[in-house]
Formats: structure tokens, C-alpha cells, sequence
């Protein structure tokens, strides 16, 4: 479903993308080429700052989000996703938040009022908050990182981690064409 939010703002979505019909986007946000948006996935860009302003909430081109998935952003803040990003089944991305290109976030992870470095892999059940995670890290299963020294003992993406997330990202664009040619079956 794609709705206006109360300050009027209506969602835009590329040609090329599919969204799920059971999916719902609200207000200022903006979905590039080829993303591919699943079953469930709420991305609501609705809250005004002390202003009444509001940052968009942008997904990158050949990005997915997956079933379940939450992106919000409180007091005006914005979120941006990355070109070729996936975020996994039932993550939550809360802005102001932004994501660099190519990361992987896995299974019900959380991010946070956080930025998020370039190729970086987010494992399944951990959460990022307040933080700066660099380029090309690789945060393991259910940690939480919260600070710069928390990330003193994280390591860097192995060639497996981002051969793993190049799959997914392959596999969500073939979603995309399949989803697109069937759409007027449902």
C-alpha cells in the first residue's frame, strides 16, 4: 500500500522497483530502480521535526528489504540505504540512520541512530546504536555495538561473508523480474 503521510508527502517508487502489495510506504520516501520490497515491510516516513521538516527515507537502487522489515525515523530524521544493500526478515533500521552500499544486515537485527560503512556485514540478531561502524566490517550474530570501543575486537569482511551477501543481492534482482512479469496474476 502506498500512502500519503500526514504532511502530504506521497511516496516515490521507480518503474522498475516491486513492492509487495502487502507492503506499506508512507509519505517521503523515495525507492530507487530495481529494489525489490517484501511481503510485510513497513518504511514510514511520517514524523516532522521542531519545524515541521522531514528527511526522506531512501532505498538505493538493486537494494532489497526483505519480510517484516521496519524502517522509521523519529523527529524529522532521515534514513538511507545504500545502492545494493540487503536488510534481512524482520530487521529494524530507526533513523536518523544511514547505510552504506553493499552492506549486508541480517535476520531481525536493529539499527539505531547509527551510520553504517560501505560493505560491512551485520550478522543476524545484533544491534547498532549511536555509532559509526567503518567500511567493510563484519559484525557477528546477536552483538551489540554502541560505541566506537565497541568495536575494537570486530573484524574485518571475509571474502565468504561478501561472496554470501553478492548472493542474496542477486537472488532479491531476480525476485524483482520475476515478481514484476507475474504482477498482474494476483
Amino acid at each position: 500500500m502506498i500512502r500519503r503521510n500526514p504532511t502530504g508527502h506521497l511516496p516515490v517508487v521507480h518503474e522498475t522497483a516491486f513492492v509487495d502489495p502487502t507492503a506499506i510506504l508512507c509519505g517521503r520516501v523515495v525507492v530507487e530502480e530495481n529494489v525489490f520490497i517484501g511481503p510485510y515491510a513497513v518504511i514510514r516516513a511520517d514524523e516532522v521535526d521542531e519545524n515541521g521538516d522531514m528527511e526522506p527515507i531512501v532505498i538505493g537502487a538493486n537494494s532489497n528489504i526483505q519480510d517484516g522489515v521496519v524502517i522509521h525515523c523519529k523527529a524529522g530524521g532521515g534514513v538511507n540505504i545504500g545502492r545494493g544493500t540487503s536488510i534481512a526478515h524482520r530487521s529494524i533500521v530507526h533513523g536518523p540512520c544511514t547505510v552504506g552500499d553493499d552492506v549486508f544486515v541480517g535476520f531481525n537485527s536493529v539499527l539505531f541512530n547509527c551510520v553504517v560503512g560501505s560493505h560491512s556485514v551485520i550478522r543476524h540478531n545484533s544491534v547498532v546504536e549511536g555509532c559509526e561502524v567503518p567500511h567493510s566490517f563484519y559484525i557477528p550474530s546477536t552483538v551489540n555495538i554502541k560505541s566506537c570501543k565497541d568495536l575494537e575486537n570486530i573484524e574485518r569482511v571475509t571474502p565468504d561473508a561478501a561472496s554470501f551477501s553478492e548472493s542474496v543481492i542477486a537472488a532479491n534482482k531476480e525476485l524483482v523480474k520475476g515478481y514484476k512479469r507475474i504482477r498482474n496474476e494476483f
